[in-house]
């Protein structure tokens, strides 16, 4: 009798135990489904160390960075991407956000084409930057090894396509400003290249470096473009949040 009883009772919490699998099995779908800041939030607070919890609070993470970086984005000014990177120091948006701090880093330094390229005329390039031709008269002044990797880290690298003879010219377009290198800077390259394969079809890249008081800045720039070209690839940048500054020839 006492052993039928005592099977009735695992029987009975076996039955719960798996009603109560099947409700929160389904209360994650349904979560899932609804992919929302709020959906995670009451998922978590109904099971808070539930099969699902470990899964819910990586997604919920993921959304609350998503949701602060459009925040930052739509502010689009150098303290709201430092406040992102200061919650986010390693997250999926941190080295974008790098860049931009370090853009507007470069807008503030004195010379350099601070005002929006489709909103205004941009103003000449930042004091040095014909120094940093292999060419010029610093360059061919300086020690044969320092004048041959300035000539290394200033070269254009190759094209894919060739501009139309309207399309070329004298002015650049600075997609970035590194504090980190050369090396970071060439990577952005490559990687705006995957990402605007079309607007950045023909273009040259070339890495400027520029001392600052609190540094060398490497700003990136895409080299050989006339100035109608350069303000209609900003112009179509900037409408998919990605900086750029133009540079005026040095003439000019």
């Amino acid at each position: 009798m006492l052993t039928h009883k005592a099977l009735l009772a695992f029987s009975c919490a076996l039955l719960i135990g798996l009603t109560g699998c099947s409700r929160q099995q389904s209360d994650w779908q349904k979560t899932r489904e609804a992919n929302s800041a709020e959906s995670y939030e009451q998922f978590l607070k109904k099971y808070p160390s539930g099969e699902f919890t470990a899964q819910a609070q990586a997604r919920l993470k993921e959304l609350y960075e998503e949701r602060d970086w459009q925040k930052a984005r739509d502010a689009d000014t150098a303290d709201a991407y430092q406040a992102f990177l200061k919650q986010y120091p390693e997250g999926r948006w941190t080295e974008e956000a790098r860049i931009r701090v370090e853009n507007f880093t470069l807008a503030q330094t004195p010379g350099a084409a601070g005002a929006p390229a489709a909103a205004a005329p941009a103003a000449g390039p930042p004091p040095g930057a014909a120094a940093a031709n292999a060419s010029s008269p610093a360059a061919a002044a300086a020690p044969p090894h320092k004048a041959a990797a300035s000539a290394e880290l200033s070269a254009p690298s190759r094209p894919f396509a060739p501009l139309s003879k309207g399309e070329l010219g004298d002015f650049a377009v600075q997609l970035g400003a590194f504090k980190t290198g050369a090396d970071a800077a060439n990577k952005r390259w490559e990687h705006l290249q995957k990402e605007y394969p079309k607007l950045l079809a023909g273009l040259s890249s070339k890495v400027v470096p520029k001392k600052t008081s609190g540094g060398t800045l490497y700003r990136l720039q895409a080299v050989g473009v006339s100035e109608t070209h350069a303000r209609k690839i900003c112009k179509n940048l900037k409408a998919k949040s990605q900086p750029c500054v133009i540079v005026r020839p040095p003439h000019t």
